[in-house]
């Protein structure tokens, strides 16, 4: 006698979003660290270097940390007033800041000691960053001037005044030439200067305060974000190549990943975006409890910082090792499984009952009231309809529907008629449902005035369900031959300016 073949129920599809190698690949976040600060977080940058610390610009003070351990290494408090847009230098021991003061200090990162202080601005310089070369600091101010410092003789190399009318908070440096500066103003203008020619080289409008720009590894695109658009600009041709416009509130910080092929972006929304720059299209999109002020992430990925306006700083690292822990624990599972006896190893597979569920139990006795009954229960019914719809076909293949459904009393009726009138709309169950409902009435037709007054509005209600369904079938054949009627018109009509372009031409030639 051949064994009973144990039933394949086959889930239904559950439509989701297509898994991409971007989704993978930013999903292996850990829980995130959470360090409270004095203020908003104005500003976060990472050194180039590893092992890749991180400033903060909080309050009236620089921070810089370690990505490892999480904790601050370096406290730089040389400010009476607010400090701002703290950066690192290329070879990560050098540290410049502006601040409230109007001032523009440079620090050396390992003794904290300051080594230079540039005065000239007449307000709160915001943003500051290395040129290329290492040797010149760019720094943006609220006076509407952007200036170049010469780091050795402490003296301005370049002063641009009157480009801007109103606070230059944004701005950046060429990553391939030391000469290239742009500065971005309240004023909605973007400027690129040359150091060599004194002069502005490119200008354009980005139609919103400008909050942050960023040149691209190649130095040929600038990407700037303002109001709720980020914008990618085209340095050489000087036009817009695109817009991200998937934010809703303001965009207030620009950072790369990837190597530089991928745009972050970070949102008063509480949303961090990540692009791809071959595409511009959204990859990845990491929220956030609060409001975004700053964001940047090391040179490697694996630590995303984001500073918030409540004054967190949200320290995110990607397990990359997250595949090897899962190998190892596989490993480790087979590990287990060898019995050492006399020094030979035997892999010992471990043996997995083959368990069957209640409905096949049923329906091997051909039980078929029974394998009906298990798949009616709530657990199974309402959580796993596909299973219950399942065990209908099978008991109709086997000619048993009308035999499990007779004879049943009010409350394993009422437990029938229930999950038939709340899934017989799924178009997927529709089909099996419509069957069994006929059944239903068949079998109880007779005895009808007998029931119970539950099962008299159960029937009541299912024949209710049922008319409505029909009336919304109707609707909707009568739109589908609506739109198909609108297809064929549209073909069949020839197109006017073609029809009237013929006819010039017909007209030309006599």
């Amino acid at each position: 006698m051949t064994s009973f073949k144990k039933s394949f129920v086959k889930p239904f599809a559950r439509p989701s979003d297509s898994y991409t190698v971007e989704d993978s690949y930013w999903k292996k976040l850990t829980s995130p660290v959470l360090v409270k600060e004095f203020g908003p977080i104005d500003y976060v940058n990472f050194s180039r270097r590893a092992p890749y610390h991180f400033a903060v610009s909080c309050s009236a003070r620089v921070q810089v940390y370690n990505p490892v351990t999480k904790v601050v290494t370096k406290n730089l408090n040389k400010f009476k007033e607010a400090a701002y847009g703290a950066t690192f230098r290329a070879d990560g021991h050098l540290l410049c800041a502006g601040g409230e003061e109007s001032v523009v200090r440079l620090f050396e990162v390992n003794t904290k000691s300051m080594l230079r202080q540039f005065r000239g601005h007449k307000a709160a310089v915001h943003r500051t960053f290395f040129t290329k070369d290492g040797h010149h600091i760019a720094s943006f101010s609220d006076d509407k001037t952007v200036s170049l410092w010469d780091i050795s003789s402490q003296n301005i190399s370049g002063h641009y005044e009157g480009y801007h009318t109103d606070y230059i908070r944004a701005g950046c440096v060429s990553p391939i030439s030391e000469n290239i500066v742009v500065s971005g103003g309240y004023d909605k203008k973007i400027n690129m200067f040359d150091s060599r020619t004194k002069s502005v080289t490119m200008s354009v409008d980005h139609e919103a305060p400008v909050e942050s720009l960023m040149f691209l590894p190649s130095g040929s695109l600038l990407i700037s974000a303002g109001g709720t658009e980020v914008r990618i600009w085209d340095v050489l041709a000087g036009k817009l190549l695109a817009k991200l416009t998937q934010n809703h509130k303001t965009v207030t910080a620009l950072c790369l990943a990837k190597q530089g092929s991928a745009i972050v972006t970070a949102s008063l929304d509480k949303h961090v975006k990540i692009y791809n720059v071959s595409t511009f299209q959204l990859s990845h999109d990491i929220t956030y409890p609060s409001a975004v002020l700053s964001i940047d992430i090391s040179k490697d990925d694996k630590t995303i910082v984001a500073g918030t306006v409540d004054g967190i700083v949200n320290i995110i690292k990607r397990d990359t090792a997250m595949k090897h822990n899962i190998e190892n624990k596989k490993r480790q599972a087979r590990a287990s499984a060898i019995v050492y006896s006399d020094g030979i190893d035997l892999s010992v597979p471990i043996m997995q009952p083959d368990q069957m569920s209640k409905f096949d139990n049923a329906l091997r006795k051909f039980n078929y009231k029974q394998a009906l009954d298990s798949v009616l229960v709530h657990a199974v019914a309402f959580k796993k309809p596909h299973v219950t719809v399942y065990v209908f076909d099978e008991l109709c293949r086997r000619n048993g529907l009308e035999q499990a459904i007779a004879g049943r009393n009010s409350k394993e009726l009422a437990l029938l008629l229930n999950f038939v009138i709340r899934y017989i709309g799924v178009r997927k169950l529709s089909k099996t449902l419509t069957h069994v409902a006929s059944i239903i009435i068949d079998c109880y037709w007779d005895s009808f005035e007998a029931c119970s007054l539950e099962i008299r509005a159960l029937l009541t209600k299912l024949h209710t369900v049922v008319e409505n369904e029909i009336l919304l079938t109707k609707k909707l054949l009568a739109i589908d031959g609506l739109v198909k009627m609108l297809l064929i018109s549209s073909e069949v009509l020839p197109d006017t300016n073609q029809t009237q372009l013929n006819e010039n031409k017909v007209v030309v030639k006599n």
